[in-house]
């Protein structure tokens, strides 16, 4: 698999989901929420429960085989600093802007009218691990944590 090429269309399936408020699917599992993208021989998948805290997983098929995943798990650490609706707004726009730039890891910071927002991470597509952030008052108000990489049979 083509880590760049792989790479750019995880870039293009989250923008147009999550943050470009792409296609919600029928439920796959009871009570998931669903987004999902596709493009030619890619399929894209992002599935998650909750809403302020949240966990899912993203998955990206080649033709109609399982190439790549990541779960993630985020949550609201100090609700008296940040709510859902604050903390998706910041999060859709830090993500826009790190998509804008073709990726999808990298360390990454951005600031918002909520708080600022960071992105650590290790590794590339092919194995990663990362912590996602909104800090407010210096504190770290929301947090989400995710790892991912290649799927082989």
């Amino acid at each position: 698999m083509d880590i760049q090429l792989l790479t750019g269309v995880i870039v293009k399936a989250k923008a147009a989901t999550y943050v470009g408020g792409g296609d919600k699917a029928r439920s796959s599992r009871m009570g998931s929420h669903d987004l999902t993208w596709a493009d030619g021989d890619w399929r894209y998948l992002d599935s998650y429960f909750g809403g302020t805290d949240f966990i899912g997983q993203e998955v990206i098929w080649f033709r109609q085989q399982p190439v790549w995943a990541m779960n993630y798990h985020g949550y609201i650490r100090h609700p008296q600093l940040i709510d859902g609706h604050r903390a998706g707004a910041t999060i859709k726009a830090a993500l826009s802007s790190m998509y804008r730039q073709g990726r999808f890891l990298g360390g990454f910071e951005w600031s918002g009218e909520h708080g600022k927002n960071t992105d650590e991470n290790v590794g590339d597509a092919a194995h990663f691990r990362g912590h996602e952030a909104i800090w407010v008052e210096s504190r770290e108000a929301y947090a989400l944590d995710y790892h991912g990489g290649l799927l082989k049979a």
